[in-house]
């Protein structure tokens, strides 16, 4: 404390005024308002990351003493000691000692900030069955942002109001494309269509280019959206065999000798549920087969992992038949409804056409808040956090299982645990339900009559927090270790 310094305190107002050599200055503190529901110091440091979110804390700016803090919210200085001390565990400040806590900057290739959601679960349920990507606060605080942006365009609010073009406005396929093209899936703005995300790209796909009752195939265990939009489309889904490596080509190859299906949906960088990834050689042949037989590949890469871990893309091995489907909803919000679809030129009026009989157009005022939240640092923050999220929830998730043999990619949302000999996954699910965790069994992901095997799928990114994550494990393998008697009796 400087010399002769007199510090008063206008708790009302947030202020303390300091009087220095006979001159008054008057210096405004941040005070948080709390939530109530949750303990102290977590509502310290919650309130710190909403404020950092907002803009309210800038960065390198100073947070208030302990002690000056402490007194006005009327707590323990060793309250807000470990309030400081969790914010900067997450990453958003950074002690200096004999300085004080600051918050930290966000500059490119800084690490970015770490916060476990502290809702609690549903009627006590941690449900890790549907792929969600990790909750963070940044998610709602960045979509704010841009809707406010939006809400002073005036020439935006105008051209949301009107009919626009089936396919998208050409500037947002512009923006849209030049994102792509910054996550390593370079874009031709031509080629793009907006899609109200990846679950309608693939029926939109499907209703363009294949009629009721024809064949399409898939890998034996896929994405159950592709399995539902087929049966609504009324196209006969057949299953090919799934090996470590992706797609067993040899039996695609067979089935095409017989009768080549219209499309081949494929995941090629991690099959869901299993994280299988197709191989390259297996790539360039599917190419080959493709053209070969002039089928379709409908190529699925809403499950984002980081450029590293990309194969070759399909659509630039075999541009002239492949659809390539993205979405936002795994990178920055499910709820916002918007994705694309990269479609060969042949197609791209049939494409449209179908969108245009089935909702005219995806609308605008939401496809324009996406472009406008993807060219800020908010999502280039975000996807860097949930990168580095994810890969420390599969590090979670393998050390607590790891005599069981999961599978999944090191940055994915999803992981494959195959059963031990003798339990069935309806088993188990039943007596995980009854303790709190709710996974997701094998029968959703079984393309045609296939046989489910005994297996479930765990959704890491579902889980509220890192805590509650680690509770549905533990809580998982103990029901491995103890599994629940059998119901069956034979007669």
């Amino acid at each position: 404390m400087v010399s002769g310094e007199i510090i008063a305190y206008n708790f009302q107002h947030n202020q303390c005024n300091h009087a220095v050599k006979g001159f008054i200055v008057t210096m405004t503190i941040w005070i948080p308002t709390l939530d109530h529901q949750a303990p102290r110091y977590r509502a310290i440091s919650d309130a710190i990351a909403r404020a950092i979110q907002s803009g309210e804390l800038a960065p390198g700016q100073r947070l208030p003493p302990q002690r000056r803090l402490a007194d006005a919210l009327k707590v323990t200085v060793g309250t807000v000691t470990r309030a400081y001390a969790e914010a900067e565990r997450q990453g958003w400040v950074a002690a200096r000692v004999g300085s004080g806590t600051y918050v930290r900057g966000t500059e490119r290739g800084e690490p970015a900030p770490f916060l476990a959601s502290q809702e609690a679960p549903v009627d006590g349920l941690i449900d890790l069955s549907l792929s969600l990507p990790p909750p963070h606060p940044l998610r709602a605080a960045a979509l704010g942002r841009v809707l406010a942006e939006i809400a002073r365009d005036e020439a935006v609010l105008n051209r949301a109001v009107e009919y626009q073009p089936e396919c998208g406005l050409a500037i947002h396929r512009e923006r849209l494309a030049a994102w792509l093209t910054r996550l390593g899936m370079p874009a031709d703005p031509a080629a793009l269509v907006v899609t109200q995300g990846g679950q309608h790209g693939i029926d939109l796909t499907l209703r363009a280019l294949a009629r009721p009752g024809e064949r399409i195939a898939a890998d034996a265990l896929t994405y159950p959206g592709l399995v539902g939009a087929a049966r609504q489309a009324h196209l006969k889904a057949l299953p090919v065999p799934l090996e470590a490596d992706g797609m067993d080509l040899d039996a695609l190859a067979r089935l095409c000798a017989q009768q080549p299906p219209r499309l081949v949906y494929v995941t090629p960088d991690q099959n869901n549920p299993t994280g299988a990834v197709l191989g390259e050689a297996k790539r360039e042949r599917l190419a080959e087969l493709a053209r070969r037989h002039e089928f379709w590949i409908l190529e699925d890469g809403v499950q984002y992992l980081p450029e590293a871990e990309r194969g070759m893309p399909l659509y630039r091995l075999a541009p002239e038949r492949t659809l390539f489907a993205f979405s936002t909803s795994k990178v920055l919000a499910g709820g916002l409804r918007i994705g694309t679809l990269l479609v060969p030129e042949a197609l791209r009026e049939r494409l449209g056409a179908a969108l245009r009989a089935q909702s005219w157009m995806v609308p605008p005022l939401m496809v324009e808040a996406v472009c406008r939240w993807v060219e800020n640092e908010d999502a280039e923050r975000l996807l860097a956090w949930q990168t580095a999220e994810l890969a420390e929830r599969q590090r979670l998730a393998r050390q607590r299982l790891a005599d069981h043999a999961p599978t999944g990619r090191p940055h994915g949302n999803n992981l494959w645990l195959p059963l031990p000999e003798g339990l069935r996954s309806a088993e188990l699910l039943a007596a995980l339900e009854e303790r709190g965790v709710r996974l997701t069994g094998p029968e959703p992901f079984c393309v045609g009559s296939e046989p489910a095997p005994q297996a479930v799928r765990l959704c890491l990114g579902a889980a509220a927090s890192r805590e509650a994550l680690a509770t549905a494990l533990d809580t998982l393998r103990e029901t491995l270790e103890a599994p629940p008697p059998s119901p069956w009796r034979t007669l």
